[in-house]
C-alpha cells in the first residue's frame, strides 16, 4: 500500500530529527537480511542508543536537504538504505554494523556522517575498530596513574631493601 503525503512528511521529519540529533550516522545496505534478523538487529541497536531507519532514496534526499547536509550523494548509495543514528557513543553505530557484517556477509556499509562530514565505507570500518569511550577513559587513567605507581614502587623497594638488610644482620648475630 502506498504511503500518504502525511506519512511521507512524518517520515522525512523523523529522518531530519535523526540526522540533527545523531553524533554519527552510518548508511548501510541491509536488504539481504530476513525480517526476523532485522528485528533482532533493531532491538540490539536500541540497547546501544542507536536508532535504525530504512529510507527510500527520494525521502532520504529530501531529509538531507531539510537537515542542511550536503556531504551525502544519495545517488551513490546502492541498494536499500538503512541509517543508523548514534545518539550515545560516536562509534556505536559503526560497531553494530561491523558486528552484523561478521554474521552476514551480504550486509554492506555504504558510508557515514561524522560531525557533518562524509566518511567512506573504509573510514566507517576504521571507526568501528576504535575502542569505546569507556575503554579510552580507562586507558587514560592507567596512563596517568603509571608514573605515580612507579614512584610508589621505587619508594617501597628502598624500604623493602632496608628491611631485608636488617633481617640479614639480625640472622647473622643470632
Amino acid at each position: 500500500m502506498a504511503k500518504t503525503r502525511q506519512q511521507k512528511t512524518s517520515e522525512i521529519q523523523d529522518f531530519v530529527d535523526g540526522l540533527k540529533g545523531a553524533k554519527t550516522t552510518v548508511f548501510a545496505d541491509i536488504s539481504a537480511l530476513k525480517v526476523q534478523n532485522v528485528s533482532a538487529f533493531r532491538r540490539g541497536a536500541k540497547k546501544e542508543s542507536v536508532a535504525v531507519s530504512v529510507a527510500k532514496k527520494t525521502l532520504l534526499r529530501r531529509a538531507l536537504q531539510e537537515a542542511g547536509v550536503t556531504a551525502v550523494d544519495v545517488d551513490a548509495l546502492k541498494g536499500s538504505v538503512a541509517m543508523l543514528f548514534s545518539t550515545g557513543e560516536e562509534v556505536a553505530g559503526a560497531k553494530l554494523i561491523e558486528a552484523l557484517r561478521k554474521d552476514y556477509e551480504n550486509v554492506r556499509v555504504l558510508g557515514g556522517l561524522l560531525e557533518g562530514k562524509w566518511m567512506t565505507s573504509n573510514e566507517v570500518v576504521a571507526l568501528a575498530k576504535l575502542p569505546s569511550k569507556q575503554q579510552l577513559l580507562g586507558q587514560l587513567v592507567g596512563t596517568l596513574a603509571a608514573p605515580i605507581s612507579g614512584f610508589m614502587n621505587t619508594l617501597s623497594g628502598n624500604t623493602r631493601g632496608l628491611v631485608n638488610v636488617l633481617n640479614a644482620i639480625k640472622e647473622a648475630k643470632a
